[in-house]
């Protein structure tokens, strides 16, 4: 379904392209790292190379195997990009020579563990909007407030979905056996696409449903809204959050902590003031499912369950150190800010835009 955003505000005119100018990721690590064990850490600075290409660089120069490359997420392409990698401390010697011109080594320490994917806490942002008029300045530091107070949702952005955003659809055939794709790791690759693709549905369903609350009377929501009773419409209508919780949904504590299923009325309170948050399905056997009205309409988007392990995943997330700058001579605004792993800085830059900024990028 196209996707809903819940801003108030009209479309906001700019443009954005990803590059190593305009588009700057440092990783923020899980935990400090020891300073000592057998492993090596590499704080790392990349530009216009994937994570992946980084890694078959180092291992190409270091005589190793890629999975010997300790990476904590994938971060963009075109960007410039700080992360941590880990390497055998033995192979440390073999990186006095090693010179690449879109790969710095901006320091090295050492620790007990290789580095693994999710051993982060978190991505701080710079992004800069361009061509943005004082009036589009005005808005977007609007937004940049409501966003500040309330947070964002979480969709996967439109990297997940590769070019052309078609890559759902190979999942999708794969797990219907009609398409067979050989190489495992691909595979993988795209049924995790479906996945973020059932979730962005689930997702923006939540959001119009939310925005229906807020916009009509309960006894026309009787009408538009039939699978859902008056009574739980009238709890609804009573939150004072944009995205509204239903009982039986899944709920994560925030930023980390255990799931579990809204029941008392007291956790919209937390949910407001950031304590928990909504979860999301990334459909799959062994994962959790929200249970009631909230399961109903949950199990429209839970298609998958053989063949692959289901999860939950974070559906609204709050954004730290928000901070905006327009610099009206170069008609820029520049936001600093960060979010938890896993999140994408497009997905905010299309919030406030309320369009997709894709096409900025094909349009160059």
């Amino acid at each position: 379904m196209e996707r809903q955003y819940y801003l108030p505000h009209s479309p906001i005119e700019f443009h954005f392209r990803q590059s190593p100018r305009d588009f700057v990721v440092d990783e923020i690590p899980l935990y400090p790292f020891s300073g000592e064990g057998e492993h090596l850490i590499l704080h790392v600075r990349k530009k216009n190379l994937s994570t992946w290409q980084m890694v078959d660089i180092f291992s190409n120069h270091l005589g190793i195997k890629g999975r010997d490359i300790g990476y904590a997420g994938l971060k963009d392409k075109n960007a410039q990009t700080k992360q941590y990698i880990s390497i055998p401390k033995k192979y440390e010697a073999a990186l006095e020579n090693f010179d690449h011109e879109g790969i710095k080594i901006l320091d090295r320490l050492y620790h007990n563990n290789k580095i693994r994917i999710g051993h982060l806490k978190g991505n701080r942002f710079f992004v800069r909007l361009k061509k943005v008029s004082p009036v589009a300045a005005t808005k977007i530091s609007q937004a940049l407030k409501l966003i500040k107070k309330q947070g964002m949702p979480n969709y996967f952005g439109f990297q997940r979905f590769g070019i052309g955003g078609e890559n759902y659809k190979k999942g999708k055939a794969i797990l219907e056996k009609t398409l067979k794709e050989r190489n495992k790791k691909l595979s993988q690759f795209y049924v995790n696409a479906y996945q973020s693709f059932l979730f962005n549905d689930w997702l923006s369903r939540r959001i119009e449903i939310s925005k229906l609350i807020e916009g009509f009377g309960i006894d026309e929501l009787s009408g538009v809204l039939p699978m859902i009773p008056k009574e739980e419409i009238a709890v609804m209508k009573g939150q004072k959050h944009p995205f509204k919780l239903i009982h039986g949904d899944v709920m994560m504590h925030y930023p980390y902590g255990k799931l579990f299923h809204y029941e008392e009325e007291g956790e919209i309170a937390r949910f407001e003031a950031h304590g928990t948050s909504i979860s999301g399905l990334l459909s799959g056997k062994r994962a959790t499912r929200a249970v009631g009205i909230a399961g109903e309409i949950e199990s429209g988007y839970d298609t998958i369950h053989e063949g692959i392990d289901g999860a939950r995943r974070y559906g609204w997330i709050f954004p730290e150190e928000v901070e905006g700058e327009y610099k009206e001579n170069e008609a820029w605004f520049e936001l600093h800010f960060t979010l938890p792993k896993g999140s994408y800085a497009t997905v905010l830059v299309e919030e406030i835009a309320k369009r997709e900024i894709q096409s900025d990028e094909e349009q160059d």
